[in-house]
């Protein structure tokens, strides 16, 4: 009857192990399926995240060539206004006679004297695209000084707005320290 007994529980210890191990299995797999769930949904959102990107930096290109696109055509725009008002501007200095000059009749007639005449009607077609390139050439670095000048100016009248803010604040904190202290000693 012992022997019935231990053999009857060892079976029934067995059995118990046996479920606990089934269902520790089952607790693995379910955790393994977990995981490649997981791993599913960060790599679909890690792809999302780069399509993201892509489309973006994409955009990005886009607005930025449109954008030379425009200050291209403004460029042309303003050098053909330029070469407009530059023959207007020698109609008129012809009709003044001797009235005085301004300024900019000065200035307009300064840069009509360092324009040199362009002689092309002795060249071939390849020499006139390398003249055309050569005051292309010239042209792009008188934009670019321009522009650099420009924004020197723009950096040097915010830094003149800033100093006189530094010294308005300085001045109003010294007439205040002054006004406090002289009441202090009294």
């Amino acid at each position: 009857m012992v022997k019935k007994w231990i053999l009857m529980t060892s079976t029934g210890s067995r059995k118990k192990e046996e479920e606990e191990l089934i269902a520790l299995v089952n607790r693995i797999e379910k955790r393994r399926a977990e995981r490649a769930e997981q791993q599913r949904v960060r790599t679909e959102r890690e792809k999302e995240r780069q399509a993201r990107l892509a489309e973006e930096k994409e955009r990005k290109e886009q607005e930025e060539h449109r954008k030379k696109h425009d200050e291209d055509a403004k460029k042309k725009k303003a050098l053909s206004n330029m070469s407009q008002q530059y023959s207007a501007g020698q109609k008129s200095d012809n009709r003044r006679g001797a009235k005085k000059q301004t300024e900019r009749e000065k200035k307009k007639k300064i840069l009509a004297d360092r324009r040199k005449p362009l002689n092309v009607d002795h060249m071939n077609e390849d020499k006139l695209k390398e003249k055309a390139s050569e005051l292309w050439q010239w042209l792009m670095g008188l934009e670019a000084e321009k522009f650099d000048l420009s924004e020197k100016l723009k950096r040097q009248k915010y830094d003149i707005n800033q100093l006189l803010a530094r010294v308005q604040d300085h001045q109003s904190a010294k007439g205040r320290g002054k006004g406090k202290m002289g009441g202090r000693l009294r």
